[in-house]
């Protein structure tokens, strides 16, 4: 029997790689050198990642907790119930944590009694809330930030850019300038440390990155925008990229999700249609695009009010936008007016017998449906809610001046570009009151290949397999060190835009596996890579710390002048630093003979502690030229 001795998980993927790389490129017409010490990494977190810090006085008499300019302690990407000091909160002052959290629905203000806004630095991101209990249990990215410091990573080379994630992108510009500030960050990276940027996105992060480079455009001339993307970033990780939105999403607006807290369906939804983000992940369509509002205005035209949605053929030839299947199936009250959501007095008071006559409407949406705001049409009589929505759709995203950011994304033209992702765990793609559905199972349309991460399904997250080449290499291989036994490799497959690709390869029930799909053949001077991730989930993919090597692997490959291949090798993986031996209790000695040594030094506890690299890590990674 083998047994691994537990130690500290390593907090997120995000760029072990993001920092630690270097590549041998060109930063502003000079050749850049490979020294990792020039390079910064940029972290984009994902849906409520980032600390809020009330700002207002907010007397709550009852609570044993002071709101007063506090942390206002949110969920994470991580499972909710790890955070305990929220639940503290919910309990004990529901109103006031309500309060701070809230924003109005149609001019996004915060509540006159408390203002909530972003907490700014590493600081935001590392502990949600800190303190001496609370703090290591939301911890997100602190542990990720000590394994970089130990491999001699600059404190000022890892930039956090937080953002207050109940917003729409236009109201992130219009009310804090977010994107103003995010391209200062770029540029001061640059001139600090003389190297370009790794951008970090995880989940929102993903969407938020994407509408930073539309926005771009209107900021930088055409003929400079390229450049300056060449001389600022070097690599973008996009992780877990709900890149054609989520039902989770819908599922949160229309019937509310608690997320694991001490609070009712109706008081989510309450809040969570507060937030203007609230429709940013929502689903689309993979077919449908819309204008470019400033298109007419450099042409010499005028700016329209509103983009206009344009649809390929394929859109209506097929009934589900790219989708497996439509993505809401709901019943509408058959009499015109009657609340979906009546109060007991109402019930009351209604007079139910006119309803013997009539039977229910059951109506389904399709992806396209949901995103140009069919659904919300279809129920805004039946829904008060619903308005407040309709609102929030027409004009934070279909009348936004940048773009519509419910609309699909071609590849960024961004040179290095590595789409990351977890599959095959149970994913929600079909929403109904009476009928719950899953990716996994068989519902009326066309099942995917696999299903998703258990919060954005396979089809959405895949979308960037468009971004490949015409030629792929697609390797597959087991996520824990092995030998090079069970890797299996397909060369050169043909790969149309338009189709996605699937591994045609085994694999054993009792493995958990990386399919790599990289391109062979390129658009001059872009590389691109797909991995996907056997069981991972969304929100803690971040922490896996087998993402964490692959990244590191890769940049490191790539710092390398006398590499000979685009990517790194697949054909074995051992312990890279001291914490990957441990020890073997069947063969009674440390595992990865070949790597790991027994030595024991003052101080450890336990055998596996003792196991360690026989030689240095640098030495070790020569093997993976």
């Amino acid at each position: 029997m083998i047994g691994r001795a537990p130690r500290l998980p390593f907090a997120t993927s995000i760029a072990v790689a993001v920092l630690l790389a270097a590549g041998l490129r060109t930063v502003c017409g000079a050749e850049f050198d490979g020294d990792y010490s020039k390079l910064s990494g940029i972290i984009i977190p994902g849906f409520a990642s980032t600390q809020l810090r009330a700002w207002s006085l907010l007397d709550c008499p009852y609570s044993p907790l002071d709101f007063r300019f506090s942390t206002l302690s949110t969920w994470s990407g991580s499972t909710p119930p790890s955070l305990p000091v929220v639940v503290l909160q919910l309990l004990s002052a529901v109103d006031c944590w309500l309060k701070c959290m809230m924003l109005d629905p149609y001019n996004q203000t915060d509540n006159a009694e408390c203002k909530s806004r972003p907490d700014s630095g590493l600081s935001a991101i590392t502990e949600l809330d800190p303190g001496y209990i609370t703090g290591p249990l939301s911890s997100i990215w602190k542990e990720w930030i000590k394994w970089c410091i130990q491999f001699g990573i600059e404190a000022n080379a890892i930039i956090a850019v937080p953002y207050d994630w109940r917003l729409s992108p236009s109201m992130l510009e219009e009310r804090d300038l977010y994107f103003h500030n995010l391209k200062l960050t770029f540029e001061t990276a640059l001139k600090l440390r003389g190297g370009p940027s790794l951008v970090f996105g995880h989940s929102l992060g993903n969407l938020v990155f994407r509408y930073f480079l539309e926005w771009l455009k209107l900021e930088i001339a055409p003929k400079h925008y390229n450049q300056w993307l060449d001389d600022h970033i070097h690599a973008y990780f996009a992780v877990g990229a709900p890149l054609l939105g989520s039902p989770e999403t819908v599922k949160a607006t229309l019937f509310g999700n608690t997320f694991g807290f001490p609070v009712s369906e109706g008081t989510a939804r309450l809040m969570f249609n507060s937030f203007s983000s609230s429709l940013w992940m929502m689903p689309q369509s993979k077919y449908c695009t819309s204008d470019n509002p400033y298109w007419k205005h450099f042409s010499g035209g005028f700016r329209k009010k509103n983009q206009t949605y344009h649809c390929e053929e394929q859109e209506y030839r097929t009934n589900y936008s790219g989708w497996p299947t439509n993505l809401v199936n709901i019943e509408i009250p058959s009499i015109p007016g009657f609340d979906a959501y009546p109060s007991l007095q109402d019930m009351l008071e209604t007079n139910f017998s006119a309803l013997e006559c009539g039977l229910p409407t059951q109506l389904s949406f399709s992806a396209r449906e949901v995103a140009d705001g069919t659904l919300f049409r279809a129920i805004e009589d039946y829904d008060s809610d619903t308005k407040r929505l309709l609102y929030q759709l027409q004009k934070s995203y279909h009348g936004d001046p940048v773009v519509n950011p419910l609309t699909p994304w071609d590849r960024p033209p961004i040179k290095n570009i590595f789409c990351i992702y977890g599959i095959d765990l149970k994913t929600e793609v079909y929403l109904s009151p009476l009928i719950p559905s899953w990716s996994g199972n068989l519902v009326e349309g066309n099942p995917g290949a696999t299903s998703g991460d258990e919060t954005v399904p396979y089809n959405s997250l895949s979308l960037c397999k468009s971004w490949l080449g015409s030629k792929v290499n697609i390797t597959r291989a087991p996520q824990a060190e092995h030998d090079g036994s069970d890797v299996q490799v397909e060369l050169n497959v043909d790969h149309l835009p338009e189709d996605d690709i699937i591994a045609n390869m085994t694999r054993s029930s009792r493995v958990k596996y990386i399919t790599y799909y990289e391109d062979s053949e390129s658009i001059p001077g872009k590389r691109t890579a797909v991995w996907e991730l056997d069981k991972a989930n969304h929100r803690n993919i971040v922490r896996s710390p087998v993402l964490m090597r692959e990244l590191w692997l890769q940049m490191w490959h790539d710092i390398r002048p006398d590499t000979t291949s685009k990517f790194v090798t697949k054909a074995k993986r051992g312990p890279l630093r001291d914490d990957d031996c441990y020890w073997d209790y069947g063969k009674a000695r440390c595992a990865w003979a070949e790597y790991c040594e027994y030595r024991y030094i003052f101080g450890d506890v336990h055998l596996g502690q003792s196991c360690r690299l026989k030689n240095s890590s640098a030495e070790t990674l020569l093997n993976y030229l």
